[in-house]
């Protein structure tokens, strides 16, 4: 990618506190925009020592970047919370020029400091979870998104322009028996993807989804014991890595992915190679 590209353009990349979500706030800041950091605290960075607040975070990518960052917490299931948000945005940017829907994850109702790093192990299945936590996984993966674009893309329609990527997972393009609601959260991320995107369509707006496989973020690495056998960085039967998730997003926001929309790209080494 050409460097700093998206100069003059602010991002809001939702959940980006840690993990994926940072990755990806810090790749499109060295792409030259503006990058809003959001976590549902301002000390959710300091879960898996991947910053001490919010602010910290911001501040380390201001200073490798040059980019003028902003940090944003609240929990994007309420409605009234996203809206805050939203306006705080516009004060210090003017406009939202790229949306980013990362913030979810297979995680359960004690959040990601739970047992396991917040992942469900026992009964999470499609009959017997509990319905709190059916509710929680729904809320934090599809209605977060929803709620995002609902306050953002109707400036981007009066504006004639910006981009907007949603992020799904591999989970939602397979029949599972375990994290059966997370798949199945992702799975309407996607459907929604292609929704959002034929009605913005001849408003010149692009709307994408990136499906990553099993990647090796923080949380991920503490939620679960790893495979060694995809650990060599030889092979692409290997796990991913958060930078190679946030060059992906950097394209579809980019030049190259011009014509582009309505897509739902699996950047998972090849693990799924069927249609669909």
């Amino acid at each position: 990618m050409l460097a700093k590209h998206l100069e003059g353009k602010t991002a809001w990349i939702t959940g980006s506190s840690r993990g994926l979500g940072q990755a990806i706030a810090l790749q499109l800041a060295k792409a030259g925009a503006h990058v809003v950091i959001h976590g549902s605290t301002m000390d959710s960075s300091s879960y898996f020592k991947e910053g001490g607040s919010l602010a910290e975070v911001a501040q380390a990518i201001t200073k490798e970047t040059g980019s003028k960052t902003l940090c944003a917490a609240g929990d994007l299931t309420q409605v009234d919370v996203v809206k805050g948000i939203v306006k705080t945005i516009r004060e210090e940017f003017g406009h939202i020029d790229i949306l980013v829907n990362n913030a979810g994850g297979d995680t359960g109702s004690m959040g990601a400091a739970g047992k396991n790093a917040g992942k469900i192990v026992e009964g999470n299945d499609a009959l017997f979870l509990p319905y709190e936590e059916v509710r929680t996984i729904i809320d934090r993966n599809l209605m977060t998104c929803i709620h995002a674009c609902k306050e953002v893309v109707p400036a981007m329609i009066e504006k004639k322009e910006g981009w907007v990527v949603n992020i799904g997972s591999i989970a939602g393009m397979a029949g599972l028996v375990g994290a059966a609601m997370y798949a199945t959260a992702k799975a309407a991320v996607h459907e929604y993807t292609r929704c959002l995107a034929a009605l913005v369509r001849p408003h010149g707006i692009h709307v994408n989804c990136v499906a990553p496989g099993d990647t090796l973020s923080e949380r991920f690495k503490a939620s679960r014991p790893l495979e060694d056998g995809r650990m060599n960085q030889a092979s692409l039967e290997r796990y991913g890595w958060p930078a190679e998730i946030a060059r992906a997003v950097e394209f579809l926001v980019s030049e190259g992915g011009s014509y582009i929309t309505g897509q739902v790209i699996r950047v998972d080494g090849g693990r799924q190679l069927w249609a669909g």
